[in-house]
């Protein structure tokens, strides 16, 4: 394939947000992925119910370029391959169709990140969906949770498991806001079109 060989569109068709279930973990800088989630499904009016076929809490509904699916898996973080896989096979989904959103450390609280492909980069979630779908080859949207201060000990598991602080939660919230923003320009115009606009924007 020529470099001028205009590549194919990406649109997903599934969106995945990573987190924990229970209220113990629901506002945890880890379930930022399940804020989003519930953020889409709030401005598309699209309503989340428990899906014991497809472990986890799923919705299908109009997007703004037509029909979207929208799970968060309720198998614990380690575990979401499970519950993506259960949804591609019975919609016969291709794996590139499945846009996962979960939190990442190496980012600042603030800037979110998309790309089409790459590793699990140490997040659990990440590294079972990837184990599932047999691929890493599939789009991602990271939010940024911002690092431990420093790292001894199980620091980098006390700050995932940990709420954003007061000054972070309105950052949070047009984060999420800019999340729905760059996921329905990647519904609209392909993935690389919204990592293109949205991957040097910040909130400060």
């Amino acid at each position: 394939m020529s470099d001028d060989t205009p590549s194919k569109l990406v649109i997903p068709q599934l969106i995945v947000g990573l987190g924990n279930p229970g209220t113990k973990y629901e506002q945890t800088r880890h379930n930022v992925g399940f804020m989003a989630i519930a953020k889409l499904a709030k401005v598309w009016q699209i309503n989340l119910s428990e899906n014991k076929k497809f472990q986890g809490l799923f919705g299908e509904g109009m997007g703004p370029t037509g029909k979207i699916r929208l799970l968060q898996p309720t198998t614990y973080m380690n575990n979401s391959g499970q519950a993506i896989r259960a949804v591609i096979d019975w919609y016969k989904l291709p794996s590139e169709s499945v846009m996962v959103v979960y939190d990442d450390m190496d980012l600042p609280v603030g800037k979110l990140r998309l790309r089409l492909s790459g590793s699990a980069g140490g997040q659990n979630g990440m590294k079972s969906a990837i184990a599932h779908l047999g691929t890493q080859t599939f789009p991602r949207l990271r939010i940024g949770i911002g690092s431990p201060k420093s790292t001894p000990g199980d620091n980098a598991v006390s700050h995932v498991l940990g709420t954003f602080a007061p000054s972070e939660k309105p950052i949070i919230e047009d984060v999420l806001d800019l999340t729905v923003s760059a996921i329905e320009v990647s519904l609209k115009q392909g993935v690389e079109k919204a990592m293109s606009l949205y991957n040097n924007r910040s909130v400060e």
